[in-house]
């Protein structure tokens, strides 16, 4: 041995309660609100262990009932919370109370489970360190208690120095009382209306039925207690036991939220992962209503949080539901999550569960699922962007809204349009304005897309690198060869000089012959130009420049105002150049709203080509 080792020493680090309640009693949790939940907890634990020692055979439970009450007594500064579950004897007290964070919660799984996997199951507690919770709103605490061994009952009170005593108690019956003297300073929680919406909050869904009691109301005789929880929710159950409407009506009793969801998601995932839940997809009153939805967190039926992250993914985060996963890696004030790969797993598994209930929504409920399309398209496009194993899974069933309204699947579109435009899928991002060149389409039966929205060209352009083959264009991007006439085409040196003239720099003439000879002339944009744009746009990078854009003045030869206009044009010159100017405007008009002062301009060459007739 040599001199370093000699001069080791070796001791256990000791927790000095003076320093230690401090901490507790400001920064153990991040809300205050917690300990009721923490204190509930540890009632419904207590007697969720008495039931698996009758489940166990080691004492005969009978018929019992099992309760928690909650006692508001503000005349008398205090809110107590009682159960009839296990109790403690003197040293179970010692051991579990006076010990800060050595779990009572552990020791039972250690000591009546074997090694099945299912010895936490219904415990709630593990951490030892919920009981303490009690002295962020209290300056003294009471414990009452008398175990089921029928061992003499105990009484504990502590201060919020942590300076403890304790001695015999002359109550009869089994189970353990929590009696918190609420500081001065934390006189809210004498408020019976504020312990009820913590209630409401944190134990609505405990294992347990729960009584509130305010001392101060007057309760009539007749009236039966009513619990405050409901201590088998919904997604306890199997999806085959539950109908629609106790969906519909366990999202309007969570989210107080009057318009029906588009759908729900059951999950109940067995080993290795061990969760469950339901999951809601809302309608939004209007596209401008805010996205974010609100999951709710349980672990063993109490609630954690909203919307924790790890869990769900931000691209899912507009869903609505609860999830009750009792093995999440919580910390010590089960307000947040440690990072390993269940909760990856259970976040993958969400996600392959929103895919899967699309796909079976598309291939089962056609029409439903057509009907909810237009809620749902911005949010499924999102995921799919983010995601490429989420856009695996759902392609089958991303709908295209086609100008007629019908809506039918990428794969669907692409397979009638094998005939014409092959791999081409061709859109209109404004009916309206796109008008001219969605007739002359759809007079040749081929269909348009609509892509209204800014995420769905963004969507398209994703679709085009993971489908290297299909190309989407927009109607007015190039001349389809379905649209094309048949005969000669002259390229008229004399309209093409005019045309080049008044539509300026930018602007390259060309002449075709469309079916329809009724148009004179079509403004093509390059798709490339315009999706540039248009990005540039979407994310702000223009800096009040306009991005150049490669435009097509196509000519139809087959027109008949061509064709006088180049008559026109060796007589009437200036006459000539309003109208091609015209023509040029109204190609234009289907490209762009006009500004006022270029809609002032256009007015004003009607009324003076009206003059000349």
């Amino acid at each position: 041995m040599n001199n370093n080792e000699q001069n080791v020493k070796r001791g256990g680090i000791s927790v000095d309660t003076e320093h230690i309640f401090p901490i507790i009693k400001k920064w153990l949790y991040s809300e205050k609100d917690i300990f009721l939940r923490e204190i509930v907890s540890n009632a419904s634990d207590a007697i969720t262990k008495l039931k698996r020692l009758s489940a166990l055979g080691i004492r005969d439970g009978g018929d019992e009932t099992y309760s928690i009450t909650v006692r508001l007594d503000s005349a008398a500064g205090t809110l107590s919370v009682e159960d009839n579950g296990i109790g403690m004897t003197e040293e179970e007290l010692e051991k579990y109370i006076c010990s800060i964070a050595l779990s009572g919660a552990v020791d039972f799984i250690k000591k009546y489970e074997d090694e099945s996997g299912d010895a936490k199951n219904g415990i709630i507690g593990h951490f030892g360190l919920g009981f303490y919770s009690s002295f962020m709103v209290s300056d003294r605490v009471e414990v009452i208690t008398k175990s089921y061994t029928d061992a003499p009952a105990v009484y504990w009170s502590c201060n919020e120095s942590g300076e403890y005593e304790t001695s015999a108690s002359e109550r009869a019956d089994r189970g353990t009382a929590v009696i918190m003297h609420i500081a001065e300073d934390e006189k809210e929680y004498l408020s019976a209306s504020k312990i009820r919406a913590m209630l409401e909050k944190y134990c609505s869904f405990m294992p347990v039925d729960i009584y509130f009691v305010d001392e101060s109301e007057e309760v009539s005789e007749d009236k039966t207690p009513e619990p405050v929880n409901d201590k088998s929710p919904l997604w306890q159950k199997a999806p085959n036991e539950c109908t629609d409407k106790e969906y519909k009506e366990f999202y309007r009793k969570v989210f107080l939220d009057y318009k029906e969801p588009l759908f729900h998601i059951h999950i109940n995932a067995d080993y290795p992962l061990n969760f469950k839940g339901i999951l809601y997809f809302p309608k939004l009153a209007n596209e401008y209503e805010t996205i974010e939805g609100q999951v709710k967190l349980y672990y063993n039926q109490v609630y954690v949080a909203d919307n924790i992250k790890e869990v769900i993914p931000e691209y899912l985060l507009m869903l609505k539901g609860v999830l009750d996963c009792p093995e999440l890696p919580l910390n010590v004030s089960r307000s947040y999550l440690q990072t390993n790969t269940y909760v990856s797993k259970v976040s993958a598994h969400i996600v392959k569960k929103v895919a899967d209930k699309l796909v079976a929504l598309c291939n089962n409920e056609r029409e439903k699922y057509g009907e909810i399309w237009e809620d749902i398209a911005p949010f499924i496009e999102y995921a799919s962007m983010r995601d490429k194993k989420f856009y695996d899974r759902t392609k089958s069933a991303l709908l295209l809204k086609l100008t007629d309204g019908t809506k039918v699947t990428l794969d669907e579109y692409l397979e009638e349009a094998k005939e014409k435009h092959e791999n081409k899928v061709y859109y209109a991002t404004d009916a309206a304005l796109q008008a001219q060149y969605i007739s002359m389409l759809e007079a040749e039966g081929i269909k348009v897309a609509l892509l209204e929205r800014p995420i769905d060209t963004q969507f398209a352009t994703m679709l085009e690198q993971y489908m290297t083959d299909v190309k989407f264009l927009r109607v007015d991007a190039d001349v389809a060869d379905a649209v094309k006439g048949d005969g000669e085409i002259n390229e008229s040196e004399q309209i093409k000089a005019l045309f080049a003239d008044v539509a300026g720099e930018g602007v390259t003439v060309k002449f075709d012959r469309f079916k329809d000879a009724s148009v004179p002339a079509l403004l093509n944009v390059s798709e490339e130009s315009r999706r540039m744009e248009e990005m540039m746009r979407f994310y702000n990078m223009q800096n009040g420049a306009s991005f150049p854009t490669e435009s097509t003045l196509v000519i139809n030869n087959a027109s008949p105002l061509i064709e006088k206009l180049e008559q026109t044009s060796e007589t009437e010159p200036e006459k000539a150049k309003r109208i091609a100017s015209y023509i040029y405007k109204v190609s234009l008009l289907s490209q762009k709203k006009f500004s006022s002062e270029e809609m002032q301009e256009f007015m004003k060459d009607s009324f003076d080509l009206l003059m000349d007739l």
